[in-house]
């Protein structure tokens, strides 16, 4: 069910605990974590800890939600210093768009220059 912790989801047991992650932020909806495979100096992953498959199932069902992954994303750019010299919030939605784990979650990317049009 939508919202629910699935047991075979690598986020839901990185949000739960269960897996080890290193956490940069929690909040009472949110977790975020630093990416194993990072694209840039700043690669951070903010995950709602609800279960939704991707952005747009989220920001359906769980509007509140989802605007919290985005202020966190903020204060994650905040808290790495990349605020200033500008940052990436990027939410992939589908294999063909390169999402590989399928629970709604933002990548934080910045501390180099990132080009337009990306990918």
């Amino acid at each position: 069910m939508a919202g629910e912790p699935q047991a075979d989801c690598l986020f839901c047991k990185i949000a739960s605990g269960e897996v080890p992650a290193t956490v940069v932020r929690e909040s009472d909806t949110t977790v975020a974590f630093r990416d194993i495979n990072p694209q840039a100096p700043t690669h951070v992953l903010v995950i709602p800890k609800a279960h939704y498959p991707d952005a747009a199932s989220l920001s359906a069902a769980e509007p509140q939600i989802a605007a919290d992954v985005l202020r966190e994303a903020g204060e994650v750019a905040a808290g790495e210093q990349v605020d200033g010299n500008g940052y990436r919030i990027v939410f992939n939605t589908g294999a063909g768009a390169g999402q590989t784990v399928f629970h709604a979650h933002a990548h934080v990317l910045g501390g180099r220059g990132l080009q337009w049009p990306p990918g």
